[in-house]
């Protein structure tokens, strides 16, 4: 009988043992597990969105929105009496320098700016001329490489004023001053190498067409001289463009009708292909008097939505036309987003400088100024006659009524 008793409070004894290790090897388990969850999603929070720096965490930055201010101007021009008034006898030098004085603050803060060259560098052998063949002292492209111009759109009617040769000085000319261009080329190896500018980690790429030549006939075999307006080339511009990965194109179009206000169907028509296939921005000029501008929001064919832009006619920058609303131009200045986390662009305000080109007649010196029209005004005003007489003053409250008439209010989102 005891030993029964003996062997069953052995029995016990084991079992208690046995039990007491069960849990215990649960207990550590259940800890080892509930620290190894807890360290592996501290590793992943870290591998994720954060980085031990010590004893502080950093989170990681989201990539932040880009804004540039993309400048543009209208027609740079240059007739008989524009580079006679920039001749200095005594130098034997031409200096364009005066000209832009005063409107140059609008175009230097620019991250990127664009004109328009209606004349041509063919070079002082070949004779300065003005209308109808232009051909320029390229002292007024170093000018407008001092004011901040960083491409010039050079496909016009003009471009072929001096012939192929002129086109090919022109260019060289442009080179040796440092100013990129597009829409006139060399080669067709450099007609289909589409210019792409940087600006502030944005890129454009930058097109250019013309409606014609003035009846000049261009050089057989050699369509790549300048960049007609031909929908097939308009659309393998583009793709050249979409391929070399840019955030915005810009096509500058030499179109419309000369001293017209307002845009024609053909423009509007031309307009939409440009933006239907891919163009965002559209600086149009030739007609020499400022046209409409206008944003809008287009859904394209993938059910997309983008911000386009169009201003059809900036005007003469400088010229020495004497027409009526020939002397009234606008600096435009374009701030654009593109978003950190998307790549999204968004055109977020467009703002112009009312500007007008000012003569004071032949044998004056510093015959032509451009003249900021709302700072003249203002100065004015406030009581300083010393920059404008009474009746400059009253032509330039008439310009300015004209201008923002065309051009309509600044564009806000």
């Amino acid at each position: 009988m005891r030993n029964s008793r003996n062997r069953r409070r052995k029995r016990y004894h084991v079992n208690y043992k046995r039990i007491s290790l069960i849990v215990l090897l649960l207990i550590v388990a259940t800890v080892a597990t509930i620290f190894g969850i807890k360290a592996i999603t501290n590793s992943n929070n870290s591998e994720v969105g954060n980085r031990n720096t010590g004893s502080q965490v950093q989170e990681v930055e989201k990539p932040k929105d880009i804004t540039i201010n993309l400048v543009a101007t209208g027609d740079i021009m240059c007739h008989s009496t524009n580079f006679k008034a920039a001749y200095n006898s005594e130098t034997k030098k031409y200096d364009f320098t005066s000209v832009f004085s005063n409107v140059a603050k609008y175009i230097t803060k620019a991250d990127i700016a664009i004109g328009n060259l209606e004349t041509t560098f063919a070079g002082e052998a070949r004779g300065y001329s003005g209308y109808p063949t232009f051909n320029s002292p390229k002292e007024l492209g170093e000018a407008v490489k001092n004011i901040g111009i960083d491409v010039l759109s050079t496909a016009n009617n003009h471009s072929i004023d001096k012939g192929e040769k002129g086109i090919i000085s022109t260019l060289d000319a442009l080179d040796e001053i440092g100013i990129a261009h597009t829409g006139t080329y060399r080669s067709e190896e450099e007609q289909n190498k589409v210019l792409v500018k940087e600006a502030n980690g944005i890129k454009i790429a930058f097109l250019s067409f013309t409606y014609g030549t003035n009846g000049i006939p261009i050089p057989s075999g050699k369509d790549y001289l300048v960049n007609l307006i031909d929908e097939n080339l308009i659309l393998e511009q583009i793709k050249l463009a979409k391929e070399q990965n840019v955030d915005i194109i810009c096509a500058s179009m030499h179109w419309g009708v000369e001293y017209a206000q307002k845009q024609n169907k053909e423009q509007e028509k031309l307009a939409n292909l440009l933006f239907e296939n891919g163009v965002d921005i559209i600086i149009g000029n030739h007609a020499h008097v400022i046209e409409p501008m206008e944003k809008r929001t287009i859904t394209l064919e993938d059910g997309t939505e983008k911000e386009v832009f169009v201003v059809y006619a900036l005007g003469n920058f400088v010229s020495g036309q004497v027409k009526e609303h020939t002397k009234s131009t606008a600096i435009l200045d374009m701030q654009i987003t593109k978003k950190g986390e998307t790549g999204k662009i968004t055109i977020d305000s467009v703002d112009y400088t009312p500007v007008y080109c000012y003569d004071r007649g032949a044998g004056s010196k510093n015959r032509y100024e451009l003249i900021d029209i709302r700072s003249a005004i203002n100065e004015y005003d406030s009581g300083d006659k010393s920059k404008i007489n009474t009746s400059l003053y009253n032509t330039l409250k008439k310009e300015l009524s004209d201008i923002e008439g065309v051009l309509g209010e600044p564009i806000k989102n």
